[in-house]
């Protein structure tokens, strides 16, 4: 009787102990997929693509309920990476580890080094880090003065994903630009951090296209390019709580110098702080502009300005590497209307701290400046501002620099 209560007691243990490990993996309906069970190795070696493939494959056609593929602590060098879907349900990505890239860029043949495409209710999440060793591929890039330049790949990407997120992602040293959205629809990006040094070239943190329907919020962005770059096609997008710096700052455009390119509408930057930033708020077109578009209903409010270049920067002859002839010799053909910018305040490190050099073809219409107080740091002069081609424009409340007239 004693050994047969033995032989019981081991069996319920063994029994719930391996209930207690299946709860790691189904809660409810939902599955983990942990990318050591088809081969991944954090030692920072092995290629491990495959493995993340075939996980990533086997989650996302998973029918029963939400499915998670799991990335855990370690180092998981990738060469490159294309997650695809449609999938049955929806799905999210834990990355706890540090994903690796190649130091050489011409290994990845793709312009996302990580992709994710085709993907409807994705979540990233997890707190890891992506690492592009761009430092390797820096001193190749010279797109400063080469148009033609050949592009390195982007740290991650998104292409045709709806009603997804990426949560507590960090990204540092992308070989050119580290989050690329393209055709993206209801999408969040928060908590994440963005780094790369003050002097990388092309190092966008956040490169948005044709998309809509978009949230930004609670992220901090240190790049040698835009912080977040927001080009054509782009509509209702909210931005907030942003700290950036060093970089560009928040650029629209450039627009304007391809064929068939789409309105950008309706966009917001709020509640954010720019230290150390070339530009804070910025639209640039194309002097030389090829397609007829607009860009329109911008609200820019509560932005502190610590050390920055061009805090309030519009742009209309924009035309950098020398494409155009002449400076002043061309008249942008895109339209910018309804903009406002309300409570900027803080320091520029240029005298003209609001600059508005709009197209003498297509003026800017309908600007309204409220309560702008900036302040010229240097010791030879005062604040200044330089405000061309504005019409239909309105002044509220404080303005410093004053000498605008729209």
């Amino acid at each position: 009787m004693a050994s047969r209560f033995l032989i019981l007691s081991v069996w319920s243990f063994f029994f719930f102990f391996f209930a207690v490990s299946q709860a790691q993996y189904y809660s409810g309906q939902q599955k983990v997929f942990d990318v050591r069970n088809y081969g991944a190795r954090g030692d920072g070696r092995a290629d491990n693509a495959f493995a993340f493939t075939k996980a990533w494959k086997e989650a996302c056609q998973w029918s029963s309920g939400r499915s998670t593929v799991y990335i855990p602590l370690g180092i998981f060098y990738l060469r490159q990476v294309i997650f695809t879907g449609p999938c049955k349900n929806p799905i999210t990505v834990i990355i706890k580890g540090t994903l690796l890239a190649p130091k050489n860029p011409n290994t990845i043949k793709q312009d996302e080094w990580i992709l994710f495409k085709y993907v409807d209710n994705l979540t990233v999440t997890g707190g890891g880090l992506l690492d592009g060793q761009g430092y390797y591929s820096w001193p190749l890039n010279d797109c400063q003065k080469n148009p033609n330049c050949q592009p390195l790949a982007m740290n991650i990407g998104f292409a045709f994903v709806k009603s997804s997120r990426i949560n507590g992602l960090r990204s540092i040293n992308s070989k050119m630009g580290h989050i690329n959205l393209f055709s993206v629809n209801d999408f969040n990006i928060t908590g994440v951090t963005i780094t790369a040094p003050g002097d990388s070239p092309n190092t966008d943190g956040i490169k948005i296209g044709k998309s809509k329907d978009m949230h930004i919020s609670n992220v901090t962005i240190a790049t040698g390019d835009d912080c977040i770059a927001i080009l054509d096609g782009t509509t209702n997008l909210d931005i907030s709580h942003v700290r950036c710096g060093p970089g560009h700052g928040i650029s629209v455009g450039s627009l304007g110098r391809y064929k068939e390119e789409k309105n950008v509408q309706g966009i917001t930057v709020r509640n954010s702080v720019f230290n150390g930033t070339t530009d804070g708020l910025r639209i640039k077109t194309w002097a030389k502009s090829i397609s007829q578009i607009s860009a329109s209903n911008f609200l820019y409010e509560n932005i502190q300005m610590i050390n920055v270049g061009n805090p309030i920067n519009i742009d209309q002859q924009y035309c950098p590497h020398g494409q155009c002839d002449g400076s002043g010799k061309y008249a942008s053909h895109v339209q910018i209307k309804n903009v406002t910018y309300n409570n900027i305040w803080g320091t520029s490190t240029s005298k003209e701290a609001l600059k508005m050099q709009c197209s003498q073809k297509f003026p800017c219409q309908d600007v309204e400046l409220s309560d702008i107080n900036l302040k010229y740091i240097g010791s030879d002069g005062f604040v200044t501002s330089l405000c061309i081609n504005v019409v239909g424009g309105k002044v509220r409340g404080k303005m410093v620099p004053s000498d605008c007239k729209i």
